[in-house]
């Protein structure tokens, strides 16, 4: 009974786990998707500053280009927030609790395995001294 709830324990370990990894995972896409949008932005900026400049080539478009500016920044302090998520307390611990669960199945197979073993030299033993 006891390697079963060890394993339940395992189990569970590993779908919660699993829910909190899946979720950074949504996030991390989420931050991604939003910081590709304002790269776009910028892009388009860029390039509406760049048509300005040809079009009134001696007047500057700083506004273009400073919309385009806090749009990269934008962009890069989202990537960055979104490449740094790491797991979160939850995950670590629970993938501790799968892991010393998965280890005690582990220990508990081994000693059944082993016990089997030694009570089989042992009646063999026993057969072969009433022989």
């Amino acid at each position: 009974m006891r390697t079963l709830r060890l394993a339940r324990i395992a189990v569970e370990a590993e779908g919660l786990r699993l829910r909190h990894r899946t979720r950074r995972a949504v996030v991390r896409g989420m931050l991604m998707v939003l910081a590709l949008g304002f790269l776009v932005g910028a892009a388009v900026f860029c390039h509406v500053a760049a048509w300005f400049c040809l079009r009134f080539y001696w007047q500057q478009p700083g506004s273009a280009l400073i919309l385009a500016g806090a749009d990269l920044v934008l962009a890069a302090f989202l990537a960055l927030l979104a490449a740094r998520s790491s797991p979160g307390r939850v995950e670590v611990e629970a993938l501790a609790v799968r892991q010393r669960a998965v280890d005690s199945i582990t220990g508990t197979l081994a000693l059944s395995a082993l016990a089997g073993q030694i009570l089989r030299i042992a009646a063999d033993f026993f057969r072969r001294q009433r022989s």
